[in-house]
């Protein structure tokens, strides 16, 4: 009787993580980046943000992503946005996979699975879903993207910034 009652307290913990929706407050986050620095979601409030989760570095659509978004950068550096990719690869695979495709934006470490759980994009294996959220200046999710295309990534980004009206300085 007492595993039928853990399997229903631990599914009903995964079923209200995965059920983060558009117009929630963002589970704040405290992740280590490719590029030395900490971040902390809370600290980037009145920053929108954009962090796109995707499963595994230094295999062939993660590339494909990485290399979209930071080809976008003439397209997307008027907007005011911090922008972050992020998977479960721990920190130093994280500094590799940016420096090998030059990402001109932070590659987050969440090798510990928590930042992935609680945002509900823990997948198979322990690898993220390649879902992108954006996060509004107040930390209100504005827009979750699970059909994210790793060719037209920073298009879409573009493209999303566009119709939530970031604003640009």
């Amino acid at each position: 009787m007492k595993w039928l009652v853990a399997f229903f307290l631990s599914s009903a913990v995964v079923f209200a993580q995965a059920s983060i929706k558009e117009g929630d407050i963002a589970p704040n986050w405290t992740l280590q980046g490719s590029d030395g620095n900490s971040y902390q979601l809370s600290d980037l409030r009145g920053t929108h943000v954009v962090l796109a989760f995707f499963p595994k570095a230094f295999t062939g659509g993660c590339t494909i992503e990485c290399k979209s978004i930071r080809d976008s950068k003439k397209q997307v550096r008027r907007f005011e946005f911090q922008f972050f990719m992020a998977s479960t690869d721990d920190v130093e695979t994280a500094v590799a996979f940016a420096e090998q495709n030059n990402a001109n934006f932070p590659i987050l470490s969440d090798d510990s699975q928590t930042v992935s759980d609680a945002y509900g994009v823990l997948g198979s294996g322990g690898m993220a879903k390649r879902w992108t959220f954006y996060i509004d200046a107040e930390g209100i999710v504005s827009k979750i993207d699970k059909k994210v295309n790793p060719r037209t990534a920073g298009r879409e980004l573009l493209q999303n910034l566009i119709a939530l009206d970031v604003p640009a300085s």
